[in-house]
């Protein structure tokens, strides 16, 4: 059995971009249709109910392109909204990051001592925690919220004095805790993966939970019978939606998957009044 359609892959912005292009390290025979919510970014501080509504109309949007599945490449909505979407076709496999994520981060950690750095929402909902402990109860979890880091990732400051004393202020805390294991909840953060480890240490393993999340969904696609058998050149590539297009996401997303891509602007509106429609339109 085999499965040509794309896999849906959705984030409030860029940062779900590691997301798919560590799907497409893992499955280079899958195409992906990617949608960036970033006329309504950022969802990390946003409320539950508004991160709930907001991941729904996305969910709906991609059913409608006709995807196979979907991940919820956003560690905010994963967090938030996983457990109560409703999927309309009740076939469609949705996955998170969060779950893949804390199991890898369970397997990696030998003194108990777990890190978890992610937005403020993601962190209140101690999503990444109670995963963690229903894996393994006796782990020791430190979890910091890190909100300046999202802009200045997205500013380009990857390598910079700033973003590096920021990064210490939020990583100190949570070192003094003798962590050998630092979980990356943010699908921007694994960007800063280098300037990360040289202030924690070589001891300190990073967990991206972009990698983790590809893995699963790899296992489940073949599982179910999903995956592409073979490249269809008939088909098309990857595709990108934004909500709200702009030069400065191109510039981003390129930094992010090494490329150019080319963006299609569409109108999920009429989706979160209620009637489940999404007019593409192209930008």
């Amino acid at each position: 059995m085999s499965d040509p359609r794309p896999i849906g892959v959705f984030d409030s912005g860029v940062g779900g971009l590691t997301v798919a292009a560590a799907l497409k390290r893992r499955l280079p025979r899958e195409r992906l249709l990617y949608l960036g919510d970033t006329a309504r970014l950022p969802y990390g501080t946003k409320s539950a109910a508004t991160v709930r509504r907001y991941t729904q109309v996305n969910l709906e949007f991609l059913e409608q392109r006709g995807v196979k599945a979907v991940v919820v490449a956003c560690n905010t909505a994963s967090a938030l909204a996983l457990d109560g979407l409703d999927c309309r076709a009740a076939a469609l496999p949705v996955w998170g990051v969060i779950a893949p994520g804390a199991v890898r981060a369970a397997a990696a950690t030998r003194n108990g001592r777990v890190g978890v750095i992610a937005t403020e929402s993601t962190i209140s909902s101690d999503a990444y925690g109670i995963a963690l402990r229903r894996i393994a109860p006796g782990l020791g979890i430190w979890s910091q919220p890190c909100p300046l880091l999202v802009p200045l990732i997205e500013e380009g400051w990857l390598d910079d004095p700033v973003t590096a004393e920021v990064a210490r202020r939020y990583l100190d805390p949570l070192l003094t805790h003798d962590i050998d294991t630092l979980v990356l909840g943010c699908t921007h953060y694994p960007l800063l993966a280098p300037l990360i480890s040289r202030i924690a240490g070589e001891r300190v393993a990073l967990v991206d939970s972009a990698d983790a999340a590809s893995d699963q969904v790899a296992t489940e696609l073949a599982h179910r019978g999903l995956l592409a058998a073979a490249a269809d050149p008939s088909a098309g590539g990857d595709h990108y939606c934004v909500t709200d297009a702009s030069r400065r996401f191109e510039r981003i997303a390129g930094d992010f998957l090494g490329r150019e891509i080319t963006l299609e602007l569409v109108d999920i509106g009429n989706s979160a009044a209620g009637s489940g429609s999404g007019v593409p339109e192209r930008s």
